[in-house]
């Protein structure tokens, strides 16, 4: 059995790493890989995202629109209604940017090489929005998650374009609601997640307080690509320009993982409301096998995490 330096604690090997890199994540629970996704990747992911906004093709796998609900009281249609795109890794535009190369080689380093794919999302932050509606509480990712342990999971998140009025390119930056991160709280517990007060978008629970805490912005070109652990606290500000700000995540996983069961848990309550998410969409199934069944397998052999492979 490979045995890893006493040191690292999160991050497996420095195949893709150096040790000062491996250091970085290890102090603080995130790294930014400058210009690591191709601009041709980028641009049919969010050319694929505007054509299923606007019904031009439709969706693969079990993908999720989600709506923002204060922009559908304003008559807003397409890429401006909807603030997140769910669950496309069987979706074959997207599914690109999950398997890139350079993007997963990153990866193995931090959680090893069998490596399976889970919660995907396109975020959008559309002009026009009210503050509450554009920005993510401050949460841990580990929260939501029923499967660990953490240091076999990581989080790889890239800027894509942002439009300004002008039709410039823009940074994604404070303004239009970049992520931040706590550095070094992914050393820490979970903590009690909450809807806090304003917020009406399904899922945005949060966590309340830290605000004597160092805070870091991720100020991030297109291409830019933080990865970080999921207990790390991190979160984003609203979108208070007239342009969009827009991103490409997905959650990487060890497919030997271990799996909780939430129930008779403070988390109960997250557990059931995506329960309810995915009955809606005609996919019943307990919150365990939700979190398997919109997972692909991306590098190794298939393992527990492995259920639902015959549909593909």
């Amino acid at each position: 059995m490979e045995t890893y330096p006493q040191k690292f604690k999160y991050t497996k090997n420095s195949a893709f790493l150096t040790d000062e890199q491996r250091q970085f994540y290890e102090d603080n629970g995130f790294i930014v890989f400058k210009k690591l996704i191709s601009d041709e990747i980028l641009d049919q992911c969010l050319q694929r995202f505007v054509d299923i906004c606007t019904k031009k093709v439709a969706p693969q796998g079990n993908t999720i629109l989600m709506k923002d609900l204060e922009l559908a009281k304003t008559g807003k249609t397409a890429e401006h209604l909807y603030y997140k795109i769910n669950d496309f890794l069987y979706d074959d535009v997207f599914f690109q940017y999950a398997v890139y190369k350079k993007l997963v080689d990153v990866v193995s380093s931090i959680i090893g090489n069998n490596i399976t794919a889970t919660h995907s999302m396109l975020i959008n932050k559309p002009p026009g929005s009210t503050c509450d509606a554009s920005r993510h509480p401050m949460h841990q990712d580990q929260y939501y998650f029923p499967f660990g342990p953490p240091e076999n999971v990581v989080a790889a998140w890239t800027a894509l374009e942002t439009i300004n009025e002008k039709n410039a390119l823009e940074t994604i930056n404070e303004k239009n609601g970049c992520l931040f991160v706590l550095p070094g709280t992914h050393k820490g517990k979970l903590y009690h997640h909450d809807y806090p007060q304003g917020v009406a978008n399904k899922a945005f629970y949060g966590v309340q307080g830290f605000d004597d805490h160092p805070r870091v912005n991720l100020i991030m070109n297109k291409g830019d690509t933080v990865f970080f652990h999921p207990v790390i606290l991190h979160g984003s500000g609203p979108n208070t320009t007239q342009g969009f700000r827009r991103a490409i995540s997905v959650h990487y996983v060890d497919t030997n993982c271990e799996f909780y069961d939430f129930m008779g848990t403070k988390r109960e309550e997250i557990a059931n409301e995506i329960v309810q998410m995915f009955a809606k969409k005609n996919v019943i199934l307990p919150y365990q096998d939700i979190w398997k069944y919109k997972g692909r397998l991306i590098r190794g052999p298939a393992g527990n995490f492995q259920k639902y492979t015959s549909r593909l």
